[in-house]
């Protein structure tokens, strides 16, 4: 069941989701040859812990570690480490954080230094398939008009879209109904409405779709090993535009000053 959220309930999502989103900011400053992605994960715990809240996926459903970092051929729900990050490499990054009871979450994908244009390329058209996604996130709409707007704009690249992962409702719990495919068909699935908030994701793999977990049961790879890409914001559906809560604007607080004061 979907369950819309009052003004006030998004109006803490609000703040939750500007905490993640100028964490994610810091961290993109961070990545560079010969980073580890656990400094990454330590620097990422301690600025959302100064924002008042707590790391969301810590310890969720086990998961051990404060942010997913993911490189290369890794998809989702990779496993900090002491890699140190290679030039070329390009670097996903997922962080959740519970602030005020409510969660926001947000990734992104980073090219570790000088990067080829094919893989710059993959990083550009998944973030441009969020874009066309959150455009579809209004009232009136339907589930399979998001999923469409990432399907399309992938496969018109050659690429393909994951679809063994999906976004997700987001609230008081990181994920809530509904889930939200990153394919689809326009004008099918659940009717969009005023006060949803929706975690839209885009997982996009330079080769084939399929995956494969991992033995450490998290890390989620592409089985042909090429390389894949992650895009995602945390969105509110109002009236008219989509209000996308983790986008960082110019000339935010600091993070430790996010946490609603």
């Amino acid at each position: 069941m979907i369950i819309g959220k009052s003004q006030k309930e998004i109006e803490k999502m609000r703040a939750a989701g500007r905490l993640v989103g100028q964490v994610l900011q810091e961290l993109r400053k961070m990545v560079g040859p010969g980073v580890t992605t656990l400094e990454v994960d330590v620097a990422a715990d301690k600025m959302i812990r100064d924002g008042g809240a707590y790391p969301t996926f810590k310890g969720y459903n086990g998961f051990p570690f404060s942010i997913c970092a993911s490189v290369n051929e890794q998809i989702v729900h990779g496993f900090p480490s002491h890699y140190a990050l290679q030039e070329g490499d390009i670097f996903s990054i997922d962080v959740g954080a519970t602030l005020d009871g409510f969660v926001g979450d947000t990734a992104t994908t980073i090219p570790v230094g000088n990067t080829s244009e094919d893989r710059l390329k993959l990083i550009r058209v998944t973030e441009e398939c969020l874009d066309l996604a959150i455009q579809e996130c209004r009232a009136g709409k339907h589930l399979g008009d998001i999923g469409w707007a990432v399907q399309s704009h992938a496969e018109q690249h050659g690429y393909s879209v994951v679809r063994d992962y999906v976004g997700h409702g987001i609230g008081r719990k990181m994920h809530e109904d509904p889930q939200i495919p990153n394919y689809g068909k326009p004008g099918k699935g659940p009717k969009i409405k005023k006060g949803y908030v929706f975690a839209v994701e885009p997982m996009v793999n330079m080769g084939s779709y399929r995956t494969k977990t991992l033995n450490d049961g998290w890390t989620v790879v592409a089985v042909d090993g090429l390389p894949s890409a992650h895009a995602e914001h945390t969105i509110a559906i109002t009236e008219d535009e989509p209000e996308v809560l983790t986008r960082v604007v110019e000339n935010t607080r600091p993070v430790k000053e996010i946490a609603g004061h």
